[in-house]
């Protein structure tokens, strides 16, 4: 039977499809980065952990960003906030690309993390409201899946245009298409949106679960041991393992392919068995970064790990961001910016200590390092989650939600098959 939302079980709406595009831009922008650090380095006049910094503030302005414009624009239409946020995506590029200024780079790019924030927030409620309860983690996987195939095409694209057309190339590019998925954004979403009005004071109160903290802690956790690596990716593959540097855009597509299949099998499996796939997939990712401080040497090797990284790393990534916004129940809009703040925390912080790490004298492997400490770290929410997780106050928040949604279902097909 359809549910309320004009969705069967597995069919997905439209809607969730247009704004996992626009995820696909904003992770292209968060990420393109990592494959562009030499020419960046090289145009503005730093040295490339310097650069990294540009990698490290874009998920700075996210953590601000995500609550800060999810609470500003929470009376605001959906339809309408991300549209601004888009346009804002839009002008932080342009002045990025016209600018040959490291600080206003910088400053620019916090500002486009601020819009990017606002619309990750908001485009997770409104893809998992149009999906329905049956299918919120799998409408949450697209919309992961958006930003996880930002590497399989952006980023490597990116990267490899960088190269013939500097870094500012991109930066060009992905201003014109955010004007673009504007637009579309117009066209496909309605100008009146349903939406059940809450207030702060109950999104606020939905904060008030352990279980919840445990998700985030998890997320912000998976996120900063796969970063710290990825951030300094290319140095690892071309001055260790001996990749030129025109091939490195394809070992960059090798990631995100692995980072989609993990989503995807992430999205699928998380419904069923969320704390089995993610506590699975979060040790095979220590085990997965631990083994490239040996064997990042090789060129095969330091491929296959690569995209290992992507595709046990990325699996955690829906089912957690699934958990919270269930655990949030009637009050999701803060939640939702909370866990982007989660990623993107675990970014910063682990880019950070991992560009400390690369000029100290771990060089090349200290962000595998760095990277294989946090990502075991994860282990501790997610085992604290399964074990205290089945009982507690937050369980019965998400239940009444989802209870909620569940009565609203059954009153729209009674209604329509009368």
């Amino acid at each position: 039977m359809p549910s309320a939302s004009g969705t069967t079980p597995g069919k997905l709406p439209f809607v969730v499809w247009v704004l996992a595009a626009g995820t696909f831009l904003m992770g292209t922008t968060e990420f393109v980065v990592a494959g562009l650090l030499p020419e960046l380095a090289g145009d503005l006049g730093v040295s490339v952990s310097h650069a990294g910094l540009l990698i490290t503030a874009f998920a700075i302005g996210m953590i601000i960003g995500a609550p800060v414009m999810a609470t500003a624009t929470l009376r605001l239409p959906q339809r309408q906030t991300l549209i601004l946020a888009l346009s804002v995506f839009c002008l932080g590029h342009l002045v990025a690309a016209l600018s040959t200024s490291f600080p206003v780079v910088l400053i620019a790019r916090v500002v486009t993390a601020l819009a990017t924030g606002a619309f990750w927030s908001v485009g997770f409620v409104v893809a998992t409201t149009a999906a329905g309860p049956r299918n919120a983690t799998r409408a949450t996987g697209v919309m992961i899946g958006g930003l996880t195939l930002a590497n399989v095409i952006g980023v490597p694209v990116g990267s490899f245009a960088g190269q013939f057309t500097g870094w500012r190339g991109p930066f060009w590019a992905l201003a014109v298409l955010s004007g673009l998925a504007a637009v579309f954004i117009d066209r496909f979403i309605p100008a009146h949106e349903q939406r059940v009005e809450v207030s702060l004071r109950a999104e606020v109160r939905a904060l008030r679960q352990g279980r919840l903290w445990l998700a985030l802690g998890a997320a912000m956790l998976i996120m900063g041991g796969v970063l710290a690596t990825y951030t300094y990716v290319t140095p690892l593959l071309t001055d260790r393992a001996g990749i030129p540097a025109g091939a490195v855009p394809l070992v960059l597509i090798a990631f995100g392919v692995g980072a989609l299949g993990g989503t995807t099998t992430g999205g699928r499996l998380g419904d069923r068995r969320p704390m089995g796939t993610t506590i699975t997939a979060a040790a095979a990712t220590a085990l997965v970064l631990l083994l490239m401080i040996p064997l990042s040497g090789n060129p095969v090797t330091a491929t296959l790990l690569v995209f290992l990284m992507g595709l046990t790393g990325f699996t955690v990534n829906p089912v957690v961001t699934a958990l919270a916004m269930r655990f949030a129940g009637d009050a999701p809009t803060l939640t939702s910016s909370l866990t982007t703040s989660a990623f993107n925390t675990g970014i910063a912080a682990g880019s950070a200590i991992a560009g400390t790490a690369l000029d100290s004298s771990l060089g090349l492997t200290g962000p595998p390092l760095v990277g294989t400490a946090i990502a075991a770290l994860t282990l501790v929410p997610l085992i604290a989650l399964a074990v205290h997780g089945p009982s507690g106050k937050g369980r019965t928040v998400a239940r009444s939600g989802t209870s909620a949604q569940v009565r609203r279902d059954e009153a729209a097909q009674v209604s329509s098959q009368h």
